[in-house]
């Protein structure tokens, strides 16, 4: 067993292609489609997401995605105690050999989608004040699940995660910038967002189209932002940045349902003019906005 926050020499080599296929075959997994994704032959990428994550003595991390274990075995390395959730129960006994070093790695076979990730960090990581989650998933269900942490609010410090470059930058824009839609109020709302480092493609077997990056979520324990009628301030967002290049009177008038008269003298009571874009709103603007509205609703 290994110590958490000590980090041992020998470890199976999982960013080796070599040595994972062997393995995959040997349990009787395909290698070309097995995961769903690509393989991390990058040896450092993994190391660098579990500090830079805020993996340490003391945490607790949940993963999401185990892959064969590549980013599993960094995090155990580093914290007293990893919860992994994974789908794929073709991965039990590729993981059972590729972790079998560690005792302070619990694998939970589930979706995470489904999963109350509350009630798992209460049943699984009771004790634990400080816990972490980073997850190095396929890309198609990455936003879906960084979604589902931030408005289900468990108590986790923060979310790191690895996404495509595009979707990290505008996950991390500045909301009233030119990148910022409605995914990037709905983080910033809940969140801080930080980019920590770029992974090229070459990183990748077999290499994908497109670079990848790594972000941290880091969530307060005090919400950044407190609205009077959040689901209103979500059905604002998302009908105005639904065509964020245009003018926002008209997609909200017919959202909610208010006349252009009587919007128009909202936005300016706000300080936004009525002809102002989506894209050029700040985050207290948009908070403003939601609390003027539910004034009136």
């Amino acid at each position: 067993m290994f110590a958490a926050g000590v980090i041992y020499r020998y470890c199976m080599e999982l960013t080796n292609i070599g040595t994972i296929k062997d393995v995959m075959e040997r349990n009787g997994v395909s290698f070309t489609k097995s995961l769903g994704q690509n393989f991390l032959i990058n040896p450092s990428v993994c190391p660098k997401i579990a500090e830079m994550g805020g993996a340490g003595p003391g945490k607790a991390a949940i993963e999401i995605g185990t892959g064969v274990g590549v980013l599993t075995k960094e995090l155990a390395l580093r914290c007293d105690k990893v919860v992994a959730v994974e789908i794929d129960e073709r991965l039990r006994p590729i993981l059972a050999e590729t972790l079998a070093e560690f005792g302070n790695i619990e694998i939970v076979f589930a979706d995470i989608l489904k999963t109350d990730v509350t009630a798992l960090i209460r049943e699984k990581l009771a004790g634990y004040d400080d816990v972490i989650v980073c997850a190095n998933l396929p890309y198609y269900i990455t936003s879906p699940v960084i979604m589902k942490l931030l408005e289900e609010r468990p108590p986790i410090r923060s979310v790191t995660v690895m996404v495509q470059k595009e979707a990290a930058e505008r996950l991390c824009a500045a909301v009233g910038s030119r990148e910022c839609g409605a995914v990037t109020a709905a983080v910033n709302y809940y969140s801080t967002p930080k980019m920590l480092f770029k992974v090229g493609r070459g990183s990748f077997m077999p290499s994908p189209n497109v670079d990848s990056a790594v972000i941290r979520l880091d969530i307060p324990e005090k919400p950044r932002y407190t609205v009077r009628d959040e689901a209103l301030f979500f059905r604002i967002v998302r009908s105005a940045f639904a065509q964020r290049r245009k003018q926002l009177l008209n997609p909200l008038s017919a959202a909610l349902g208010i006349d252009k008269d009587t919007l128009r003298n909202i936005l300016a009571e706000c300080g936004i003019k009525p002809s102002a874009r989506p894209e050029e709103l700040k985050m207290e603007e948009i908070v403003a906005l939601c609390d003027k509205i539910s004034g009136i609703k």
